[in-house]
């Protein structure tokens, strides 16, 4: 499969655009899920953003601790005609490839947009499943081409997670130095519980997985969860905490689901069926013992003072964004209510109790 470049070359003026993209080939039926997959997600984020902006006044801002409403307006519209900027573009090159893009997909909102702190929490979840999205897609696509149009979205998609993470007021821009990808249908486990009915994409998601505690979520924080799911004791089963640049999760008996030291920015989360830890790339990741997930939450310990300049927040707008509605998370011990919690709950607990005491996450496989 091969594709004109002059459309794809997402980085040329917008005049650029008008030309349509060309097939040369074979394309695969894969490659046209993606497309249309990636499409539909940035129709999602655009979406969101204008239905936000349309809804917010400046005073609602300010009320979120914004020094000026006029930073985050200017920012969150920049980042909205990116994203229909990329869902006109896919849409161009579906067409060209006798394809139809999917437009029938509706998204719901309302939970996530009662106040501006809700909003900020959740945009901030949005850009960086739209990282994952991208990042995840790569090893799907059989076009070179093709691969190098998805990865100039994906650069731009992290320049957004960026700008969120900061307008957070608590992280930090760059809080870990690897993104983390996800397949599509890890990333319905997330997005779809926003999607309204009738949007078929050809992919099932994942069950949802939400957090259920209160608070902020940081080092020594017990997460509880919930998800349809879950049927049954859930003594038998294990959360598999993921964070970028590890290569494979952390895997925890899920009644001492304990955030570790060490570890700042994005956490993605699963609930699997046994203890064998998660590979951290799509390809290889196993789904036979998956049970739920994954959902995202942030762990956000080196704020910056940049973000602080922007916004004036407390840690408890930190939020995680599942189920159409927004989290926070807490519940902070110990490390001597950690040890005793890991103890008692039936698992590879001298692995587990070294990342909790010292924050240091081995490289080597878990036994």
């Amino acid at each position: 499969m091969r594709y004109s470049t002059s459309i794809l070359a997402l980085a040329t003026p917008l005049a650029a655009f008008a030309a349509p993209a060309r097939f040369y080939g074979k394309r695969t039926d894969t490659d046209v899920l993606v497309v249309q997959f990636a499409d539909v997600l940035e129709q999602f984020e655009s979406s969101f953003y204008q239905t936000a902006l349309s809804k917010f006044q400046a005073s609602d801002f300010t009320a979120a601790g914004f020094v000026s409403a006029s930073v985050p307006t200017e920012l969150i519209s920049v980042i909205q005609a990116d994203e229909a900027t990329h869902s006109s573009v896919l849409q161009s090159v579906l067409k060209s490839a006798g394809q139809q893009p999917i437009t029938s997909c509706t998204f719901n909102f309302d939970a996530v947009l009662t106040d501006v702190a809700t909003m900020a929490a959740t945009a901030r979840v949005v850009e960086n499943l739209g990282v994952a999205a991208y990042l995840g897609a790569a090893p799907l696509l059989s076009d070179p081409v093709l691969l190098q149009a998805a990865g100039s979205i994906l650069t731009v998609e992290a320049r957004h997670q960026t700008v969120l993470n900061l307008l957070s007021g608590t992280g930090s821009a760059i809080p870990q130095a690897f993104d983390i990808g996800f397949t599509p249908s890890e990333v319905l486990a997330i997005a779809s519980p926003f999607f309204n009915a009738g949007c078929d994409l050809g992919v099932t998601a994942n069950p949802t997985l939400t957090i259920t505690n209160t608070g902020s979520v940081g080092p020594g924080t017990l997460l509880t969860f919930e998800s349809a799911a879950i049927n049954g004791s859930s003594s038998n089963l294990f959360c598999q905490m993921m964070v970028g640049g590890a290569s494979f999760s952390i895997s925890l008996p899920l009644s001492a689901c304990v955030v570790p030291q060490g570890i700042d920015g994005p956490v993605a989360l699963w609930i699997t069926s046994d203890s064998q830890p998660l590979l951290n790339n799509v390809r290889d990741r196993a789904t036979s013992q998956l049970v739920a997930g994954p959902t995202m939450t942030f762990v956000d310990t080196s704020p910056q003072t940049i973000g602080q300049l922007v916004r004036s927040v407390s840690s408890s707008t930190n939020g995680t964004v599942t189920n159409g509605t927004v989290t926070v998370t807490t519940s902070t011990i110990s490390p001597d209510q950690a040890s005793s919690i890991i103890s008692s709950a039936s698992a590879e607990t001298a692995t587990v109790i070294v990342i909790i005491m010292t924050g240091k996450i081995p490289t080597g496989k878990l036994v």
